[in-house]
């Protein structure tokens, strides 16, 4: 019975872990919060309707793209930009591979 306990505790588990960094342009004190789609440079523009008060703007931001990539919010990490307009974000995903 031990033995078959041991098994089973080294099994593995494949995963992969993918980073995405976005550049984003965030227009704030919109209507409703929004993804409206990708500008000709490549840039996502992000619709929110938080002010950039107090942080406030960034936190509806990592709401709406948690939801929109389905990833959780811990997932995503502002990394330049975040008393701007214009942000570098990334996003870790963790998915499983069959085996």
């Amino acid at each position: 019975m031990k033995k078959e306990l041991r098994k089973n505790r080294i099994n593995k588990i494949n995963v992969k872990l993918i980073f995405m960094k976005i550049t984003i342009k965030v227009i704030p004190r919109s209507s409703q919060n929004e993804v409206i789609g990708y500008l000709a440079d490549g840039i996502l523009k992000i619709k929110l309707t938080s002010a950039p008060v107090d942080g406030q703007a960034n936190i509806a931001l990592i709401e709406l793209l948690s939801k929109y990539f389905s990833v959780a919010k811990s997932s995503i990490t502002i990394l330049k930009g975040k008393t701007n307009k214009i942000k570098v974000i990334e996003i870790k995903k963790i998915t499983h591979l069959s085996s």
